[in-house]
This record gives structure tokens, sequence and C-alpha cells, in this order.
């Protein structure tokens, strides 16, 4: 029978699949259901030290639906957890005491400043959680603060910031990456050259869901007015997918938590054949429940029969091989058709263009 648990950083975790930080994960209430449940991780909502009052206002998520009234896209407005930092640290401890062979991750955010970062990093380390997730990525509220993208968009300040928290504690780290940016190798790189561990991407993408024809405001609608959010679910694989490509293939080195669109051990899979060693969930939770990590493992461990892997480390990444340049596939095409072009060169149509063009068409 194949072995879905997987070493990452040197934490085992009995499933590579992970609560990512959020809703799902607001509090010891939320977090003990999941690992109930058969989670194999949970990084809790992001907390920090602010002394200025977070709140989340209602309502606060969105739904993208196609004409059919199938949900592909969802975004949340949400900031960081609207808890103080007491009662997580007695949470955290409430947690490992139920569940100490699941993995706990402390998902944390600050502004640019070295005391606070060891600070929080320090306190929230003694109370026995298994890693931490540095979050460099929230794309609303707080950016306009110096935290968050604001920071995951800098590779100087990633490797600094993620060189601090690795000072005071020799836990495991993950930085989070914003898809913000151009080249999300760079924070990758920066954050490993700052001590991390490894990366989790992508965090939800900055957003305007849409705009309710009738009174004309973007959606969702606070007292007649709203602000970007984080798009995410169904919609973003083929963006996450691309960007955890890219990190896989340009940071061999960072163990990867791939996150985005995941709703099922289908996309799951997707994942980790192109190089993520965990994989995340959070809007889906939220729309389908805890449950859904029934299929998940059910679905990976088949998955690993039917190709015949005994663990999951032999085929994160697989996938990768077969990813190359736009130029590299023309290559490889003229190379195999050198003898027999045919129609494929523009002197060799002849007229008959309805047969000719079926030639050409992918099957």
């Amino acid at each position: 029978m194949a072995d879905i648990s997987i070493e990452v950083n040197g934490i085992k975790f009995p499933n590579p699949f992970v609560i990512g930080s959020g809703p799902p994960s607001t509090n010891s209430k939320t977090i003990i259901k999941a690992f109930d449940n058969g989670w194999g991780g949970v990084s809790a909502k992001t907390v920090s030290l602010t002394e200025t009052p977070v709140i989340n206002v209602a309502p606060r998520y969105g739904k993208l639906k196609t004409p059919s009234g199938e949900i592909i896209g969802f975004e949340n407005i949400e900031l960081i957890s609207d808890r103080t930092l007491e009662m997580w640290l007695d949470e955290f401890k409430e947690i490992k005491n139920a569940h100490p062979d699941k993995v706990l991750i402390s998902s944390i955010m600050e502004k640019y400043n070295k005391d606070s970062w060891q600070e929080l990093a320090g306190r929230i380390a003694a109370t026995g959680v298994d890693m931490f997730e540095l979050n460099f990525s929230c794309p609303h509220g707080h950016p306009e603060e110096g935290m968050g993208a604001f920071m995951g968009q800098n590779p100087d300040m990633v490797r600094e910031v993620t060189g601090w928290v690795a000072e005071v504690t020799d836990l495991p780290i993950w930085a989070k990456m914003t898809p913000a940016i151009l080249d999300i190798t760079e924070p990758a790189k920066a954050a490993m050259e700052g001590g991390a561990g490894g990366v989790a991407a992508i965090n939800t993408i900055p957003s305007i869901l849409n705009i309710d024809l009738e009174t004309l405001a973007p959606m969702p609608t606070v007292e007649g007015h709203s602000t970007p959010g984080g798009y995410s679910y169904y919609a973003v694989k083929p963006i996450a997918l691309r960007m955890v490509s890219q990190i896989g293939k340009g940071v061999p080195d960072a163990e990867i938590s791939g996150i985005g669109g995941v709703i099922s051990s289908h996309e799951a899979i997707e994942f980790i054949l192109l190089g993520s060693s965990t994989v995340q969930v959070c809007t889906g939770v939220m729309l389908q429940g805890y449950e859904m990590v029934e299929e998940m493992c059910e679905g990976l461990s088949n998955f690993m029969e039917k190709h015949g892997f005994q663990t999951v480390r032999e085929f994160v990444g697989h996938s990768l091989q077969f990813l190359t340049t736009h130029h590299d596939l023309a290559d490889k095409r003229l190379a195999r058709k050198a003898d027999a072009l045919g129609v494929n060169r523009d002197n060799n149509w002849t007229g008959d263009i309805k047969k000719e063009t079926d030639e050409l068409v992918s099957k």
C-alpha cells in the first residue's frame, strides 16, 4: 500500500495536505476540527503584534459564477486574525496537546521592524508550534501599511526579514509568496538566502470580483463601498501551477507548499507533480467543508498505486522535466518532422484548404 506521509524540512506530515491560513484555521476549535478530520497540517490564521485593532467587515466574501451557477472563483476582503496574540499563545499549546502528531504552522506578519518580527517569532516558538510561515503576500489592507505583499514584492526585504526570524528560532521557515510580481523566483531565492527552508505559493490574487449592475458598485459591497480583494478558488489554478513550476525549476533547493485552486485530489496531485511537497487548501474547505480531505487522501493513494509510486517524494516535481521554452518546442517539432514537413511549410500548400487545414488540427 502506498505511503502518503512525507517528511518536509525534517518534519513528518501524516499526509501532504495542509489547511491554508484563513477562516478554516481561525481559532483552536477550527484547527482541532481540521485535524480530527484528517488534515496533515494546518497553517493558522496570520497573527501579529500590532496594537492597531483588526476589523473584519461584513459582507467580506464574493463568489464568481458561470451563467449556469457553478462557482469558479471566490474573493475575500478579510484581514488577518482579529484575536490577540495572548489568545493564540494559549491555543497553540491546546492544539499541540490535542494533536501532537499533526503539523501546526504559525503564520506571522509584521511591519518592517526587526524587534517586532523577532519578538513575535520568539514568543510563538515557545508554545510548541512546528513551523513558521512568513506572510509576505497578503494582498489587501495590510500592504498599504508596509506589510504583506508590500514586502513580498521586494526581494531584499524578504531576505532580511527571513534572516531576522531565522536568528531567533531553529524551527523550519516557509515564506509565503505573492503572485503580484513579474518573477516569483526572485523573492523565493531571497527567502532561501535568508534562511527559509521553503516557500508557500501562491497567496490570493489582487482583484475586483464584479460590479452590481443595479447599484453600479463593486462587490462585495459594505455600506455602499468596496475595495480590491484577494481572488482564489478553481479559476486561479493555472496561474498557481505556472508559478509553482517556476519555483520548482528556478529554486530547486526550496520545499514548496503549493496553493491555489485545489478542489480535489486531482488538483493537489498536479501541484505535487510540479514540485510541491505539500499542498494547501483554504477556499476549497470554506466551500466544501473539512471532510474534503478524505477524498484527497484516497485519490492520492489510488494515483500512487496506479503509477507504482511507493512514496510521495518519488513524484514531487516529476512533471517539471516536460516543461521547456516555446522556442525549444518549435525546434523539437521541426526535428521530428524534418523528413516529412508537408503543409507545415507555406510553400507546400496546394489550395486544398479544408484538407490541409485538417492536417494541422490537434487531434
